[in-house]
């Protein structure tokens, strides 16, 4: 490996541990409470080290945001095979779940730390828009289909993310505990299915 390859790689690996930082203190203290000496702290570096890497804490955070929604959006891709749009849109909510509790701190970071919304254009927020409309679409197929005739493409996909998207706030933020009989588990895959039993009637 010659000198510019190596400097790069050692580039891209501060950059990661950074990252990777960021992430532990964002959801131990919130976007606010949050600082570039936080995250410096939290690897040991100085705050001129990151600096070097990223210009404010808000950069750290929308790419954090993009990573964890490109990396559903890459799950959410998996299933374009699946022939059947509304066999699709069931499998995709499992898939959604299934990433909550695979990627629970990158769920948090999209989902449950909120962070002023500055610029609607920036690439984390657009890359959500992205998700959301991969659902949206879904949808409208599964309409062409015949299924959910009528009713109201955006309703229903507002509908179908909330529920799923509340499956899975509740795990992540420990809030399953009032359901002392059943697990995690049970609780999130067996109420999604309760959700399509309802879903399968329209």
């Amino acid at each position: 490996m010659g000198i510019i390859e190596r400097k790069q790689k050692e580039k891209q690996e501060m950059r990661q541990r950074i990252l990777n930082g960021a992430r532990k203190v964002f959801l131990q203290n919130g976007y606010q409470q949050t600082s570039m000496r936080n995250i410096a702290s939290e690897i040991s570096y100085s705050a001129g080290m990151i600096y070097f890497h990223f210009k404010d804490k808000g950069e750290i955070f929308q790419h954090l945001h993009k990573e964890g929604f490109a990396l559903l959006l890459k799950q959410f891709r998996v299933l374009d095979s699946v022939k059947d749009p509304f066999e699709r849109l069931k499998a995709l909510g499992m898939v959604f779940i299934e990433f909550a509790q695979e990627n629970r701190d990158y769920y948090n970071l999209m989902f449950l730390v909120e962070e002023p919304i500055k610029n609607s254009e920036d690439s984390g927020f657009q890359i959500a828009k992205e998700a959301i409309k991969h659902i949206h679409d879904l949808v409208i197929e599964c309409q062409n289909a015949g299924r959910f005739k009528d009713m109201d493409t955006e309703y229903l996909t507002f509908m179908i993310l909330s529920v799923t998207h509340g499956i899975c706030a509740l795990f992540c933020k420990d809030r399953t505990v009032s359901f002392e009989n059943k697990t995690n588990k049970e609780l999130m895959e067996n109420g999604y299915a309760s959700f399509v039993a309802l879903l399968e009637k329209g």
